[in-house]
């Protein structure tokens, strides 16, 4: 590795020494200047390999459904059973970006819900890349023609947490406390495509049009008795109680989205009310609807439900799929509704002809009337699901729920 053999100087010399000193330095700088919080040696150790790690978790990624399908023109055709997998749907999916993925190595593929968690993370320290990655899955080569994000590499049909528009909308708050701006484009742009993918969640997994969702896997292993992914045994129709509540948190993020777009576009405010009616509508079903909806008063728990010859019957397991309701939170300040009558006259207008809303949907002011909570539970019921999430015998573990 010398111009020379038996060259005194080392390997590459001293001046590719001075080069690795200089990024070395800049990294240390760039990794100190993203952090501004006051942290340990050792917590700012942890924070930058978590960091790096984001980084690292880079790759190139590249997988044209469609020249997949049909096989290389000089190789013999694929099997036919290719053109039955679970992709074939997907033939307008052309992926030829540098994407966050899980892990170069175990987990070499994006998966959506994965991508927005990571972008979170990502924000203050890259908040350029973060906006781009979420943007990508929303352009017309990566989501479906009718509003479906893809999910994962081997089944794009699959069924992830809605939290593309969560992320958007933290990456947006995050970029904005990192002193980027409040990125207005970005948020909007975001917006409009998850407009579309809610409208899909409406009408392909809400089977009966009653604000009970489905959607499968969802993405979390052993939370019931049966994969949720493949079609019950003998019949009968699946209503979940974390695909229901992830709609309602979509509902909360939504509606903050438009209500934050609406301060110099009053057109989202319209929007704003649509996303407001329909947290409404399925809080009351998971609560109320038949009865109790989705809780089970005797346990004091949200359970998945089967509809089988005509009756309703609860999955009795306690799981995460029971906690999710708890995720479905929004605040309205009356600052901000002051500066927002349409929405605001919407809302009044709710409250005193549906004044039952206000308990079902847990809509309560607090003691000065200047907040608004929305949320699913009421806190009775949120403090018997709580008995069981911070039970050692139940949810708690040692290293957490």
């Amino acid at each position: 590795l010398t111009p020379e053999a038996g060259a005194p100087r080392g390997p590459f010399g001293a001046e590719f020494d001075a080069i690795v000193r200089a990024r070395i330095e800049e990294a240390d700088a760039f990794h100190a200047a993203q952090r501004s919080a006051p942290l340990s040696d050792e917590e700012r150790r942890v924070v930058r390999q978590a960091d790096a790690g984001l980084v690292w978790s880079r790759q190139y990624y590249g997988y044209v459904v469609e020249q997949w399908l049909e096989g290389d023109p000089a190789q013999p055709p694929p099997p036919a059973s290719r053109r039955g997998g679970p992709n074939r749907a997907w033939k307008h999916l052309y992926a030829r970006d540098v994407l966050a993925v899980p892990d170069t190595w175990e987990y070499p593929w994006f998966a959506a819900w994965d991508l927005a968690f990571q972008c979170v993370a990502a924000a203050r320290v890259d908040p350029y890349f973060a906006k781009r990655q979420l943007l990508l899955l929303c352009r017309e080569w990566y989501m479906h023609p009718n509003g479906q994000l893809p999910a994962y590499e081997f089944a794009f049909g699959d069924v992830n947490p809605p939290v593309h528009a969560w992320a958007a909308w933290r990456v947006y708050q995050l970029a904005a406390q990192r002193g980027f701006g409040k990125d207005r484009l970005f948020l909007e742009s975001v917006f409009q495509k998850c407009m579309l993918n809610f409208t899909w969640w409406v009408n392909r997994e809400d089977a009966d049009g009653d604000d009970l969702f489905a959607g499968g896997f969802l993405g979390l292993d052993n939370v019931g008795f049966f994969d949720r992914s493949r079609p019950l045994p003998g019949g009968g129709q699946l209503q979940q109680a974390d695909a229901t509540a992830w709609m309602a948190f979509y509902c909360t993020t939504m509606l903050a989205i438009a209500l934050e777009l609406a301060r110099e576009d009053p057109a989202y405010a319209d929007v704003a009310s649509k996303f407001f009616e329909h947290f409404v509508g399925i809080v009351r079903a998971m609560n109320a609807l038949g009865g109790t909806g989705l809780w089970d008063e005797e346990d004091g728990f949200y359970y998945d439900q089967v509809r089988v010859d005509g009756r309703t019957v609860p999955l009795r397991v306690r799981s995460i799929v029971g906690v999710v309701p708890l995720f479905a939170v929004e605040t309205l300040d009356a600052a901000q509704l002051a500066t927002l009558p349409l929405f605001r006259a919407r809302l009044a207008w709710v409250l005193e002809n549906r004044p039952e809303v206000a308990t079902i949907a847990c809509m309560h002011a607090d003691a000065q009337g200047e907040h608004r909570l929305l949320a699913v539970p009421t806190p009775e019921r949120l403090r018997r699901v709580l008995r069981y999430v911070l039970d050692e015998r139940e949810l708690l573990s040692p290293f957490g729920v």
